[in-house]
This record gives structure tokens, sequence and C-alpha cells, in this order.
């Protein structure tokens, strides 16, 4: 694969539409290099949950997988140790969905890209992955072989939430201070909400795919604990989200920054209506998100300030 004929961007949005729903259309609304570095670093992501989920590999396979990532991202030739992995985890592919597969396939170009990265971005990246990798390696010794397993309370929960979503916030943290250095005058501030974002984030995922998540035998829904406390948490955590779009705003972040943080938060709360009015399954219609996504750039376009003009 030539990636530089085929254009650095246009590969990365070409996985991120494979791969993700919101991403897809949030991460393009970065500045470089941002946006390549929060999407090479959302791929990443994306294999370690593949690996973890992996429905059709043995618990044995799927932990190995999320060593050999972070064997892979600690490597002096990472691309080589990349072609070494690949045929063990195409064979079989760890899951049905075909953009995963495709995704896991070509994770030797992904490498490739990651390399083209600032020596600082990457150091990063590897960093906040290979501690999901720690954090995932922790949730599949705790299921079954077939993968199943139940989350048994809040904090359960609120810790398997930071292991997949909270380190996402800490990871763009550090790297939105680096390209907007104006921003180290709110470090404190977005220190103190960027992992309750994530994991607001990630309880709206986990409501709205509580069914299918069942039918594939887990729970991350604490059987003793109720479905409003569960609700009450989310909408605390997504005022917090607030909270950091805020000091975002206030240290001088761009536009893309601003947008990117602005548009899965907007959708989120989107969505946690919905769930409340439908239940699980309940999705945002796509008219919606293109209206979140216009109102998210108007507010924008007028220099508003975010809290007030969106939220």
């Amino acid at each position: 694969m030539n990636l530089v004929a085929m254009g650095f961007m246009a590969l990365l949005d070409e996985w991120l539409l494979k791969t993700s729903r919101t991403f897809a259309l949030a991460i393009p609304l970065l500045s470089e290099p941002t946006r390549k570095e929060v999407g090479l670093a959302y791929l990443f992501f994306r294999i370690a949950d593949t690996f973890e989920d992996a429905e059709v590999w043995p618990r044995a396979k799927r932990l190995s997988a999320l060593k050999q990532l972070e064997t892979l991202l600690d490597a002096d030739a990472p691309v080589e140790v990349a072609a070494q992995f690949v045929p063990e985890w195409t064979t079989p592919m760890p899951s049905e969905h075909k953009g995963y597969q495709q995704l896991i396939a070509q994770s030797v170009a992904v490498v490739e890209m990651f390399e083209t990265l600032s020596p600082k971005a990457q150091v990063i990246i590897r960093q906040h992955v290979k501690r999901t990798c720690e954090g995932m390696y922790g949730i599949v010794e705790r299921a079954d072989e077939k993968g199943s397993f139940e989350l048994s309370t809040l904090e359960d929960l609120r810790r398997y939430c930071y292991w997949v979503a909270g380190i996402v916030g800490e990871l763009l943290t550090e790297l939105f201070l680096v390209t907007c250095p104006s921003l180290e005058a709110v470090k404190d501030r977005l220190k103190e909400t960027e992992v309750l974002f994530g994991e607001g984030l990630q309880l709206v995922n986990i409501l709205k795919d509580q069914s299918s998540d069942k039918q594939d035998g887990r729970s991350y829904l604490p059987a003793n604990v109720s479905l409003q406390a569960v609700f009450a948490l989310v909408e605390a955590d997504l005022l917090r989200a607030v909270d950091y779009v805020d000091a975002l705003q206030a240290g001088g972040a761009n536009r893309g920054i601003l947008a990117f943080v602005s548009f899965p938060l907007l959708l989120a709360r989107a969505s946690l209506s919905e769930l409340k009015k439908k239940g699980p399954g309940a999705k945002v219609s796509r008219l919606e998100v293109m209206s979140l996504l216009g109102k998210l750039n108007k507010a924008l376009d007028s220099g508003q300030v975010l809290r007030t003009a969106l939220f």
C-alpha cells in the first residue's frame, strides 16, 4: 500500500467512516496536526477495543493480542512488529464487523502513519493506549471463556468507563495542550473534568446498547443499581463536560478543538433525551445530527460563549 499516493488523510477518513459514526464526523472538525493525531489515537483504541470484545476468539487469544499491542507500541521497529502480529490477529478475524476486520488487517499501515507524527504526540498516544490495554486486559481476565461478564457495583461501572473512555479524555487534554500552549492557563480546570467527560459519553453508549450487550453476555449496568441512579450519574457527568468546554474556550482553544469536543457532547445530550423517552436502542436521527452540527457551526462563527449558545 502506497500511503503517500493514497493520501494520509483520505486513508484515515476512510478508516474512520468504516469504524465509527460519531468520530467520523467529529475528528475532521479538527485542524492539523491534531486531526491526524486524534484520528490515529482513535484507531489504536478501536483496535484494542476490538481485541477486548473479540467474540470469535477464546479468552487466551484476546489476552495475548492486548499484550502484543502493548509490545508493538514499545518496539523500536513497530512496523516490523506489526507485520509479524497481523497474520495472527486475522486468523480468524476477531470480529464479524467488516470495518473492524479491515482495520485490523491494515494495522501495519496504521503504524506506518503513526510514525509520521511528532515524537511528542507519539509518546502521548503510546502511553495512553498502553494504559487502556492494561485495563482491558483486566476486564477480559474477569470474563468467562466466551467473554461474558457482569459489573457488580456503580464503582465497578465507573472503573470500566475509566479504562475505555476516561483515559481518552486524559489523552485529548495532553494533545490539546501541545497544540494550544495558551491552554496551560486552564490546565487545572481541564484536568478536573477530562475523565468525567469520557465517562459521560461512555455511559450514554452503555445505556443505548444495553439490550444488544446483554445478548452478547455483557452486563455493564449493575443489577443492584437503579437505572435512575445511572441516568443521574450521566447527567452530572455531562454537566461537568460542559465545564470542560468552558475551560477550553476560556483558554483560547482553536475552533477545531472546540468543535471536536462540543459535537460529541451535543450528540450525547440528545441521545440521553431519546433514551429517557424511548428506552434502550433509541438513536438520534441523522437529520437531528446534522441540525446539531449546524447549530454548533453557527455558534462558533458568531464567537458566542458555547455554554450559553449550545447547552
